[in-house]
């Protein structure tokens, strides 16, 4: 099986040095940048499947990194960071970022978060397997293994662990108001704080993935003072 590919993006080279080794010896081909400009060099040599980016850099940040890393190949990305700000976390899903890890951290658990992301970006819809847990509304159909989503004219999206455990928890609870301490509860986030708004930018991502008009939304409605209402008509 052909090595996946691990783009290590960070300042420190102490921690660069750590986390290349540790991937290679789990069995992953792996390589890092000091920078942003050496970020962009190295994924102009090859393209990578996973970068774990820091969010502070000498020459850019990681939220704008993650940006330009959308449109090199759409590796799945770890955010790190030694800030602990609820809006960087934000941020970082707003963007897409798969996951988000805050500083210290274990480089095993690393590694660990890096294999699922990684598993849940590796099977295609012609991978599928027959018999595979599902479920279907509107156009769409998500995979509860491989947690994509298909559309029934063939397009596919691959959701971040957010995006995934939201729409499950909407698809659960059809045609109900959730407020969004309830979806952060479903979605075992926890409410850290009064104004955690992490489940307002994740409804705007899916939006931008499931509906045919994000600005008019059908299936995910926003209900004023109450929260969203999951409104689909379900196909299996």
């Amino acid at each position: 099986m052909e090595q996946r590919r691990i783009l290590i993006v960070d300042d420190d080279p102490e921690i660069c040095a750590l986390l290349e080794r540790l991937f290679v010896r789990y069995g992953y081909a792996a390589r890092h940048a000091g920078s942003g400009r050496e970020a962009a060099a190295s994924l102009a040599s090859g393209p990578v499947d996973l970068a774990i980016v820091d969010l502070c850099l000498p020459d850019t940040d990681g939220i704008s990194l993650i940006e330009s890393l959308r449109g090199a190949g759409d590796p799945g990305i770890i955010l790190i960071s030694g800030l602990g700000d609820p809006s960087d976390r934000i941020a970082a899903l707003e963007v897409g970022a798969d996951d988000f890890v805050v500083k210290p951290f274990d480089p095993r658990e690393l590694v660990a978060r890096a294999r699922s992301v990684l598993r849940r970006r590796q099977a295609g819809p012609a991978q599928r397997r027959p018999g595979g847990r599902a479920t279907g509304f509107d156009r769409w159909t998500l995979d509860l293994d491989t947690r994509e989503l298909t559309s029934s004219d063939g397009g596919f999206a691959v959701l971040t662990p957010g995006e995934f455990d939201l729409l499950k928890a909407l698809i659960d609870h059809p045609n109900r108001v959730l407020s969004r301490d309830q979806l952060l509860d479903l979605t075992r986030r926890g409410a850290v704080d009064p104004f955690d708004r992490s489940i307002d930018m994740m409804i705007r991502r899916l939006r931008q993935k499931i509906e045919r008009s994000p600005a008019e939304p059908t299936v995910i409605k926003t209900i004023r003072n109450g929260g969203y209402m999951f409104t689909p008509s379900m196909s299996s």
